[in-house]
């Protein structure tokens, strides 16, 4: 089973179009543009989802 952050990683990964390729070449495959688009996208989501106060506790910021 997929924790939180993977299925995150694969659900962008679906959203730009690169899924396709990840099932094939595996996330060491990816260009460096592309892993780094994830991990940006990834991280966006993370940072919206603490303020939003959705996230769980371990990723929650001290204000």
């Amino acid at each position: 089973m997929l924790s939180r952050e993977e299925r995150l990683k694969y659900e962008i990964a679906q959203e730009l179009g690169l899924l396709d390729k990840l099932r094939q070449v595996g996330w060491a495959g990816l260009s460096t543009a592309e892993s780094g688009r994830i991990g940006g996208l990834v991280g966006a989501r993370k940072k919206k989802r603490v303020g939003e106060g959705n996230a769980p506790s371990h990723e929650k910021r001290p204000s």
